[in-house]
């Protein structure tokens, strides 16, 4: 099961083929055969690196409940089970998980969660966010 974990972490996703251009590609159909050719700036190959992950000593927890808070210099991000997500809880919501990160890596996980969120999307539905929405909706 680590093995497939990894595996999905480190799968490259291809770039849009709509922004690559060819050596023979030409935007200006227009242009004079006199004019001296111009090449497109060919952007180097970004390399994707595969990160070898070691999960054998995680604990997986399932959280319904997330709060954000943070300083100048770091977000913290809490994670909690919320017996009662319809309504205002009667007991107090107890944390379960903290994830402390500065503003750089919080931004990289942004990135990754809206990719991750489109994906499914475009599979499976548009998510709706507001529960009392999904509920009567149904």
């Amino acid at each position: 099961m680590a093995k497939d974990k990894e595996q999905e972490e480190t799968t490259e996703v291809p770039e849009d083929e709509a922004t690559e251009m060819t050596a023979g590609d030409t935007t200006d159909d227009a242009a004079s055969d006199d004019a001296p050719a111009e090449e497109p700036a060919a952007a180097p190959p970004q390399q994707r690196v595969a990160v070898e992950v070691d999960d054998s000593d995680t604990m997986c927890t399932y959280a319904n409940f997330c709060r954000v808070t943070g300083s100048p210099e770091e977000l913290i991000v809490d994670f909690a089970l919320n017996p009662q997500p319809m309504g205002a809880p009667t007991s107090p919501i107890q944390i379960k998980q903290r994830t402390v990160m500065n503003y750089y890596t919080a931004k990289r996980l942004l990135a990754a969660l809206q990719m991750s969120v489109q994906r499914h999307e475009a599979v499976f539905g548009v998510l709706e966010t507001d529960i009392s929405k999904r509920v009567t909706a149904k």
